[in-house]
């Protein structure tokens, strides 16, 4: 495990990012201490100690920052993160993303 965190940005294109993020937030606040800042549109999903996403609402999608401790890791949480925002978006699935490493952004 590297010292330095693995951080990627990612788009997702839809036309109700804030419903699907509640959605996201309220499925996986099961599972961790998930939370949805209503004014924001944003939910901040803790998946372990080194690991996280926070999703922010924005025109036209959801932007995501995804941070892990490892390379391998980031790309599988990902498709984690899209499958599960495609499946609450279905009417529009599968979406659209757009991925960047932090040190393309």
């Amino acid at each position: 495990m590297s010292d330095t965190p693995v951080i990627a940005h990612g788009f997702a294109k839809c036309e109700k990012p804030e419903r699907y993020i509640q959605q996201l937030v309220k499925h996986w606040s099961h599972k961790m201490a998930a939370t949805y800042d209503e004014g924001d549109g944003m939910g901040a999903f803790p998946f372990s100690d080194v690991e996280s996403a926070v999703m922010c609402a924005r025109p036209g999608g959801i932007a995501i920052t995804l941070t892990t401790a490892e390379q391998d890791r980031n790309e599988h949480m990902r498709g984690v993160i899209e499958e599960h925002i495609d499946r609450f978006a279905f009417r529009e699935a599968p979406l659209e993303y757009e991925w960047k490493d932090a040190e393309e952004a």
